[in-house]
């Protein structure tokens, strides 16, 4: 069931993005607004002080104090400055704030308001002040006038808070109409981000993305095959549970994660994260697995690969069958093409009229035929390994090589299946090895000699041939997963599996120099059966 959507994501982006540029905005203009409040206040207030300092330094203004009546004089000193000036008001006072000038002449012989004339006339300061005047809030400057040392009066200069408060609000217009462009700047700003993710998410919603994600996971924790996902460089990006269990730990510190680790590091067979293949064979830790890989595509570049596997016991009885078949079907072809070849040999002498040649042929080959089934027969028990040496047989005398078998050999006892299976295996992989290995030599050089018995607590294998053998380096190394000494790609899994199947029965495959001068492999397995633990 899918999930249920309250808000659509591109309006949810909108939306969100816009109250956040407000805020910031909005944020940011009432800084502003509060700074240039206070440096306009700031500069109005120095220069009220400023104005003030010039008029109680005026000499007639001084002199004035001294006349009988000091506001004919003053009076008409101050109203020129402040005319000039755009002052709201200059007022000059006694030492008991009495006025001597004033805006309004009916306002002149009467006390100064405020009551913060006290730091001029007692202390002798110079100051900015706010308070409340006969015409109302005002930022003012306070001088003291001085008659030499004495202070004789007081001046005070004058800027009405609502004409400032005009002037504030002026200079903010132009920032509230920036911020007012860089809003909507910002919501279709918005609206293009919102789009974009949109696209980028293929027009999905959180829930939806929530939802797939937890059902993804669900599917690749629930698979039974190991999946690994990596990228481009080789990192893993993604493991399920099963695949961890496949992993062999002994790679990897058992305490650190297998995200971001180089899959060569717990899979050293996977060399190309470029490479397509199914169904491969390898060998992790104690497990033959059969690994898929295919790459990942972000349109036409290839951005990793996924790697799955599952352990191939799992198709066992499949692939027990399918092996029957194959190595039954290999004899048979062998046996065809051997028998196509006498018959056409047998036809020429007939041709020819060479009949007592012809005969001699039939009899040659009937009897070389009869010795070989006859001692394979009497000498090995096990119809399949019975079948899978006859097959080698054949194949030998098609590609020209030499194929013999120790007359002392002899196999009577009887195998468990999974002891079948793994001689089959190993033995399979190291004939077809040995036959690769001579058949570039010259004809007398191309030989492979079996031995087999089952005399004593183990039946013993012995395959030597006469190729160049393995370098005494590459020894330590022969049954690894992904080495081998051919040339090309997709080698080095047959003689690790091998070693890995001989061993689930608790049986050992070694190599050592051989007689005929090439590599020599002994296979040995416990009569006891599976001791593998």
């Amino acid at each position: 069931m899918a999930p249920k959507v309250k808000f659509n994501l591109r309006l949810k982006m909108i939306m969100l993005i816009s109250l956040l540029i407000v805020g910031i905005c909005i944020t940011f203009a009432l800084f502003l607004h509060h700074f240039i409040s206070a440096t306009i206040e700031d500069q109005i207030g120095k220069r009220a002080l400023s104005l003030a300092e010039s008029v109680a330094n005026i000499p007639e203004i001084k002199d004035s104090f001294y006349l009988e009546d000091p506001s004919s004089v003053i009076q008409d000193i101050v109203i020129p400055i402040r005319e000039d000036t755009g002052a709201e008001f200059i007022v000059v006072g006694n030492r008991d704030g009495i006025r001597y000038s004033h805006p309004d002449t009916n306002k002149i012989g009467k006390e100064m308001v405020g009551g913060d004339n006290e730091q001029a006339l007692l202390h002798g300061q110079s100051y900015i002040s706010k308070e409340v005047g006969t015409l109302g809030l005002s930022i003012r400057g306070k001088v003291p006038i001085y008659d030499e040392e004495n202070i004789i009066g007081v001046v005070s200069v004058g800027f009405l808070n609502d004409n400032v408060q005009d002037i504030i609000i002026n200079q903010s217009k132009s920032i509230w109409y920036t911020l007012g462009i860089i809003v909507l700047i910002g919501i279709i700003g918005a609206i293009i981000i919102s789009n974009y993710i949109k696209k980028l998410l293929y027009d999905m919603e959180p829930e939806e993305i929530s939802h797939l994600y937890l059902q993804k996971e669900a599917i690749l924790e629930s698979t039974l095959e190991g999946i690994i996902a990596i990228d481009n460089n080789g990192l893993i990006t993604t493991i399920n549970v099963a695949a961890k269990e496949f992993l062999p730990n002994q790679h990897v510190d058992m305490d650190k994660h297998y995200i971001g680790t180089k899959i060569q590091e717990i899979l050293p067979a996977i060399t190309n994260n470029r490479e397509n293949f199914t169904d491969r064979e390898m060998v992790f830790g104690e497990q033959i697995v059969l690994v898929n890989q295919l790459p990942m595509y972000q349109g036409e570049v290839i951005s990793g690969a996924v790697i799955t596997f599952r352990k191939k016991s799992e198709l066992q009885k499949v692939t027990e069958e399918l092996s029957r078949i194959k190595q039954y079907a290999n004899a048979q072809r062998a046996q065809t093409h051997e028998h196509s070849n006498k018959l056409h040999i047998i036809l020429g002498l007939i041709l020819n009229n060479q009949l007592r040649e012809a005969i001699d042929f039939i009899k040659k080959e009937n009897n070389i035929q009869s010795d070989r089934l006859k001692f394979l027969s009497e000498n090995i028990s096990d119809p399949l390994i019975h079948a899978l040496l006859l097959g080698k047989f054949n194949q030998a005398l098609e590609l020209g090589v030499t194929f013999s078998i120790n007359p002392y050999s002899q196999l009577k006892f009887s195998f468990s299946e999974a002891q079948q299976d793994a001689i089959l295996t190993a033995l399979g992989n190291v004939i077809e090895n040995a036959l690769d290995a001579v058949k570039n030599n010259i004809d007398e050089e191309r030989k492979i000699s079996i031995f087999f018995t089952d005399i004593g607590e183990e039946v013993l294998f012995e395959i030597e041939d006469s190729g160049t053998g393995v370098k005494q380096k590459d020894i330590p190394h022969i049954f690894e997963q992904g080495f081998s000494t051919k040339p090309g790609l997709h080698h080095g899994t047959g003689l690790a599996l091998s070693k890995q199947v001989i061993r689930e029965v608790g049986g050992e495959i070694i190599i050592e120099e051989g007689e005929l001068g090439g590599a020599c492999f002994l296979i040995s397995i416990p009569k006891e059966g599976d001791t593998n633990e």
